[in-house]
């Protein structure tokens, strides 16, 4: 039998034993930061879904009444029946369009939030489901819609510069507090209700994603930034509303999931970053 040649290189004292640990701890280092890259999110319970929801929508509809009650004030400026000194009339309207802006989008988003803890009922109901998941894009049209027609009805109020200026920022506000307020992927209390029968084991999801994934080396999550993972019911309460079209088909393979009754829509890959 030939004998095997031996390549002997010199280290030095010491060397190789702080290369090995160099190595160990950048070993550890990379497995903290992929453990750290999904984080556990707690589910919480029935009650207290409950108890947030109600809270979260009696603040939206505080905000909704402040967020009409700026738009009183700047119809009241634009007929000149509020005087405030140190700014402009043109400059008061505006300022009342922002804050009834802010005041909408934060509304808008709690009432979402809320609407995914303790979702709407769909059956038999369809158009009222539709008007409580929708109701961010209501109430924008009610806190800007009769400014905007009273400015451009209105004569002599305002110079012609100060009224195209005071349009188009109601007009642009109405716009984004209808977009922000809109809820794309509304999740009905039936559809929540199967997935939490359906789904026993974690689920993981993204950032900004709105769908819930069964794996988590799902290829549409495969370079998020950060990844959480938790129940099902986590995943919803955080904005999820409907199962990845792929981990869908690769349960339907696998026979992993009970599939009937789940909201699974076949969508826009979810990207890193979400």
């Amino acid at each position: 039998m030939e004998e095997k040649k031996r390549t002997v290189t010199r280290v030095e004292d010491g060397e190789k034993v702080r290369k090995t640990a160099k190595k160990t701890t950048e070993a550890v280092e990379t497995a903290e930061q992929e453990v750290k890259k999904v984080k556990k999110v707690e589910t919480l319970s029935k009650p207290e879904e409950k108890s947030k929801a109600i809270t979260l929508r009696i603040v939206s509809a505080i905000l909704w009444v402040a967020a009409i009650a700026c738009e009183v004030l700047a119809i009241l400026c634009l007929f000149k029946a509020l005087r405030l000194p140190g700014l402009s009339q043109m400059w008061w309207m505006i300022i009342f369009i922002v804050v009834d802006l802010i005041c909408c989008i934060v509304a808008a988003l709690l009432w979402k939030k809320a609407s995914h803890l303790d979702p709407f009922k769909k059956t038999n109901n369809k158009v009222g489901f539709f008007i409580l998941t929708q109701l961010g894009v209501i109430m924008a049209a009610i806190c800007f819609l009769p400014l905007i027609i009273l400015v451009l009805t209105s004569k002599d109020k305002l110079d012609k510069k100060s009224k195209i200026i005071v349009t188009v920022v109601a007009i642009v506000a109405l716009l984004i507090a209808g977009l922000i307020g809109a809820d794309f992927n509304p999740i009905s209390a039936e559809e929540k209700a199967a997935a939490e029968q359906s789904i026993t084991g974690d689920v993981f999801w993204t950032t900004f994603g709105h769908k819930y994934h069964a794996y988590e080396d799902c290829h549409t999550i495969a370079n998020s930034a950060s990844v959480y993972s938790g129940s099902v019911t986590a995943a919803i309460d955080n904005g999820c509303s409907e199962l990845c079209y792929y981990c869908a088909k690769r349960a339907e393979k696998e026979d992993s999931l009970a599939l009937d009754g789940l909201n699974i829509e076949e969508g826009v890959a979810e990207t890193a970053g979400e």
